[in-house]
């Protein structure tokens, strides 16, 4: 009855009374105790608040009815994202213990419609990875084969949706970090505009690139729970109100670019072969299919590697062992003895590596070198989006979300720079500020794989569309 269950069958359900709040709640729940201890997809899971949660709402639809089209619906939240009075670790040990004073903007729009929180999912250590590896917890798997990396940094909140262990989940987007897992775990993942969903209560990793977006079962959840969580909050500067009526309707006037540069050696020819197939679809229903350039695609990893750790070593300089989280008084006798005792055992290595990395090149004799020069980079690729957009009138770019299937754990844990390549086609569109879209399309030996559609500002209409044309042939 609830297997494959959508937002909109479960809202439908709720409201026809098929059945109650908590029996929808019991469902998940009991899916997580049965499957979570292999997968591992959960580092806090809310068993007695959640089940709390849902008998008060289902006396209130008894009262009122079904309020909104979230009102009793199951969701897991990336623990990144502050709910206040639970734990939010970031999946780092310098936070094991630290306990949210407030909620996150996301948290008090879904609050409002009344969604039952079920659990905080596991992640890379404060969102720096591409596999779910770098947590503190140790790494969650790949449902769809259980010695697969499940992707990152959002792996646990992707895991979750695809183990049938919660209707929906939000994660964040960094560089890759919904619609990579998303792709690898064969759900779909959406990364709005930068500014559209508020930040406020999303644990800083990279200020101007980080955002919140939605991981679900198709794309038409993605663009309900979008719709929940969107909007302007004072408290986040960035955050821009934008009418948001995300109305699915025909594509056959659209105009898709392929990038060529997304189309390289490199990539999965398996994944080429299906997205050509996916073309050739498209163009049956009216869609124009041109190939574009993006010049500056080859730049973007390493401009991102340059911005990204900059923007870290600034925003985690805040973990010092006296605000809040893990503190080393014991063994310190001097407050530079506590911030190296501290950050030494309470950060992981991935985290050091790129606070290292920030802080060299803010330095005096390297700012200028690295990161002015990858500032101009950044806004070289925003261009290159800005000419295929508006001087080309492209709606919409079809690319690959990842160059291949999941790979192993532990098979590029120690490789740095092969990790960071997991990640080559989608941060290109957080170093623009672009909305992006990963939706499954195909299998390579049994592993799920995404194709992404990226669109410009505020056009997540467009490419929720399109993802849902692409949804219904069944690619």
């Amino acid at each position: 009855m609830f297997q494959n269950l959508t937002i909109k069958k479960a809202h439908q359900g709720l409201k026809e009374k098929k059945f109650s709040v908590q029996e929808l709640t019991q469902f998940y729940l009991k899916n997580i105790e049965k499957k979570d201890s292999q997968i591992k997809a959960f580092i806090s899971v809310f068993k007695e608040r959640a089940l709390k949660q849902a008998e008060t709402v289902d006396k209130e639809i008894q009262q009122n009815g079904v309020k909104h089209i979230l009102t009793g619906l199951p969701l897991a939240i990336k623990d990144n994202i502050l709910i206040k009075g639970e734990k939010c670790t970031a999946g780092s040990k310098i936070l094991e213990n630290y306990q949210a004073s407030y909620d996150a903007g996301v948290i008090e729009k879904l609050k409002k419609e009344q969604s039952i929180f079920l659990g905080k999912t596991n992640c890379d250590e404060f969102a720096m990875g591409s596999s779910t590896e770098t947590s503190f917890f140790g790494p969650s798997k790949n449902p769809v084969n259980l010695d697969y990396v499940p992707g990152g940094s959002s792996g646990g909140s992707a895991a979750a949706v695809k183990g049938e262990m919660c209707l929906a989940a939000l994660g964040s987007d960094t560089g890759g970090s919904i619609r990579q897992p998303a792709s690898f775990c064969g759900v779909v993942g959406l990364k709005p505009t930068y500014g559209r969903v508020s930040r406020f209560g999303l644990m800083a990793m990279a200020s101007s690139l980080d955002q919140i977006g939605p991981l679900t079962k198709n794309v038409e959840d993605a663009s309900i729970l979008l719709k929940s969580i969107s909007g302007k909050d004072k408290r986040d500067a960035t955050s821009v109100e934008k009418k948001t009526s995300l109305q699915v309707g025909p594509v056959k006037r659209f105009k898709i670019g392929l990038p060529k540069e997304y189309f390289v050696k490199e990539l999965d020819q398996r994944i080429k072969k299906q997205i050509k197939k996916i073309v050739q679809h498209l163009e049956k229903k009216g869609v124009q299919v041109q190939e574009v350039s993006l010049p500056h695609t080859k730049e973007a990893l390493a401009c991102y590697y340059v911005i990204m750790p900059a923007e870290v070593s600034a925003n985690l300089s805040r973990y010092d062992g006296i605000k809040y989280g893990y503190s080393d008084f014991k063994n310190s006798q001097t407050l530079l003895d506590l911030y190296l005792n501290t950050r030494t055992q309470g950060l992981g290595a991935e985290v050091k590596r790129r606070i290292m990395l920030g802080t060299y090149s803010l330095s005096a004799g390297y700012y200028q070198a690295y990161y002015q020069q990858a500032q101009k980079v950044r806004t070289l690729i925003k261009q290159d989006f800005d000419q295929v957009f508006k001087e080309q009138k492209i709606d919409c770019l079809l690319t690959p979300t990842t160059p291949g299937p999941a790979f192993k754990i532990g098979e590029k844990i120690d490789n740095p720079l092969q990790m960071y390549l997991a990640d080559i086609y989608t941060v290109a569109v957080n170093l623009a500020g672009r909305p992006a879209l990963s939706l499954p399309i195909g299998e390579i030996n049994g592993l799920p794989f995404g194709g992404q559609i990226i669109g410009d500002f505020w056009q997540e209409e467009k490419i929720l569309k399109l993802g849902q044309t692409i949804e219904s042939l069944g690619a």
